[in-house]
């Protein structure tokens, strides 16, 4: 497992809360029952990767796999939308979709409709097929629930990690934080913000699934395409949790400047009148790459002539030096929140 610059608690060691497995733990679990990187795993479970690599005979797989457990009206798409992402940042095109559905017990026909319709034209979009999978109501939830699989092909090119960072290698970061953020505060919580939020601008808001999109299939492929050494979606835990699983995976130090990240205008906005911080809240639609400082400034104007936004947020450092990130003129340790900013506003 990588090196660790900060220890998570274990789950007896405080409150249960929502959200990502404490990552001390995990990695115990992983190391002690999951399959290890030999034979036919090229690339195994490790904190801060976002995919795994199989051989099948002379052919070599990207597997992922997601939930989708906030609330959301778009779920279909999501849930097609961030297993593409964890295929896409390990270099692979995303090619196969399988679905597990949950419905609550008093679900109708009428949300497993809106549902698949959903997945299908997620899937059409991104030009992958839904092949499989299972649906059921089941006892106890309280919404819809989707965990997808996504299968992608590498397509004869060596896959990307999350863990290939190394030091002096610069941290690039693309379209701004707390994109899906954004989108399900302006979705699910209207009517709670409408006062402290101008109309205009929750629309925006609303159409951040589209617009930037939650999706970096699209800066992936760019990136990797310019030389980029590691990649990693933004998910859980927002920019700051990304960078440290970033840091993490490779067994680096990192400095962040979270100056530099940019956040959006309707972001600022939504999160501002629910309380939370865009850098700590679910980000999926931003990408996290590494690269030389030459190769860096190439991704930029790849990134940059194909209308995506980019900068540089962070550099990574040797082995065993801190992982700070500095705002607004203070320093401190780069560290994980114990849970995502959105999934406090669910609990």
């Amino acid at each position: 497992m990588a090196n660790r610059t900060r220890t998570q608690k274990t789950p007896s060691a405080g409150p249960r809360l929502p959200g990502k497995w404490p990552a001390d733990d995990l990695a115990r679990l992983l190391s002690a029952h999951a399959a290890p990187v030999s034979g036919d795993v090229l690339l195994g479970p490790r904190i801060g990767e976002d995919a795994a690599v199989v051989r099948l005979g002379n052919e070599r797989l990207v597997l992922a796999t997601d939930p989708i457990t906030f609330a959301a009206d778009a779920i279909g798409l999501y849930a097609v939308t961030v297993n593409a992402n964890d295929v896409a940042v390990c270099g692979a095109r995303p090619r196969f979709f399988l679905a597990t559905v949950l419905l609550p017990v008093d679900a109708g026909p009428e949300t497993a409709e809106r549902i698949f319709a959903g997945i299908a034209d997620a899937c059409r979009s991104l030009d992958c097929l839904w092949v499989g999978g299972h649906t059921e109501r089941t006892a106890d939830l309280a919404r819809p629930v989707i965990v997808g699989t996504m299968v992608g092909d590498l397509e004869g090119r060596e896959p990307v990690s999350s863990g290939a960072a190394r030091p002096g290698n610069l941290v690039l970061m693309t379209k701004g934080a707390g994109i899906e953020a954004t989108a399900l505060i302006a979705r699910e919580k209207a009517k709670e913000i409408a006062g402290k939020v101008g109309k205009a601008i929750l629309a925006r808001a609303r159409a951040y699934l589209a617009d930037p999109g939650i999706s970096v299939v699209r800066d992936a492929r760019i990136a990797r395409d310019a030389g980029a050494r590691a990649l990693h979606d933004v998910t859980e835990g927002g920019v700051v949790t990304g960078l440290w699983e970033m840091a993490e995976a490779s067994g680096l130090g990192l400095r962040a400047d979270g100056n530099a990240i940019f956040v959006r205008e309707e972001t600022r906005a939504v999160c501002e009148a629910v309380g939370i911080d865009p850098l700590e809240a679910i980000g999926s639609g931003a990408l996290l790459a590494a690269a030389e400082p030459k190769k860096a400034q190439q991704i930029l104007a790849a990134l940059e002539s194909e209308g995506i936004r980019a900068a540089v947020v962070g550099k990574f450092l040797e082995r065993g030096a801190p992982r700070r990130i500095t705002r607004g003129g203070r320093t401190k340790p780069l560290a994980p929140p114990a849970v995502d900013a959105i999934a406090r506003l669910y609990t």
